[in-house]
């Protein structure tokens, strides 16, 4: 038996994996799935002081309290972020990282280094009245949709689930200076459907850290895959189980 732990992106919350979670547990393993700080069930929690940190504190907080051993951690959008500063703190509790169309960081890095567009959201939610909301992106014509998203019962759905964004957690930094986190091994997950304009996907390099090949695999969809394509997406997680 596996554990996969599931990391939800910005704006989101655990619910998103409402579609795969039950595929993965048909196949006789464990899954986590949860909100994290700000999101969700925790939306009455979101606040100014709420960051990356927070959430890197949700995932390590529960695979600890849970005691739980050889995750395969999957980080979706802005959790690629989150998976690798919880990989750095606690790297031997984890056997594998999944960045499912993720930022993908280096050590100090923000949200702002991986992907520049940030930058306009950070300006945006210091012009708001709050000072640190980052609102959902808006829905545009397909084929890109709401995140990827463009059937109207899912649009529906998936706009039921979404919250603003603390800005802090597009501030923060990852730390990514401990020398056993690059041991873990690593798979990249691609959306290669369409998306908005301005996202920029970084080459994934020929060598994973820890030596070993790149293993890079490929969904034809929008972003929000484990929406639009759960069945594909479980079938390629459960080759890592």
């Amino acid at each position: 038996m596996t554990t996969f732990f599931l990391v939800h992106g910005a704006w989101h919350s655990g619910q998103s994996w409402e579609r795969v979670v039950p595929l993965l547990e048909a196949a006789g393993h464990r899954v986590l799935a949860p909100s994290l700080t700000g999101y969700g069930d925790k939306v009455d929690l979101a606040g100014p002081e709420v960051g990356l940190d927070t959430h890197v504190d949700d995932v390590v907080g529960l695979i600890t309290e849970e005691d739980l051993d050889d995750v395969v951690l999957v980080g979706h959008s802005y959790a690629g972020l989150v998976i690798s500063s919880a990989a750095n703190r606690i790297p031997e509790r984890v056997a594998h990282l999944v960045y499912l169309d993720a930022m993908v960081p280096e050590d100090g890095e923000s949200a702002v280094d991986v992907q520049p567009v940030t930058r306009r959201l950070i300006e945006l939610a210091e012009q708001s009245g709050s000072g640190w909301r980052v609102p959902p992106l808006p829905e545009q014509p397909a084929p890109v949709g709401l995140f990827g998203v463009t059937d109207p019962a899912d649009v529906a759905w998936l706009r039921s689930m979404l919250s603003d964004q603390p800005v802090r957690c597009l501030q923060q930094p990852v730390r990514l200076d401990n020398p056993a986190v690059n041991a873990i091994p690593r798979t990249h997950i691609h959306n290669v459907g369409a998306g908005p304009a301005g996202i920029i996907r970084r080459p994934v390099p020929p060598v994973q850290p820890n030596g070993d090949a790149a293993q890079v695999w490929e969904l034809p969809t929008g972003h929000d895959c484990m929406i639009t394509m759960p069945v594909e997406l479980s079938e390629l997680l459960l080759k890592l189980a």
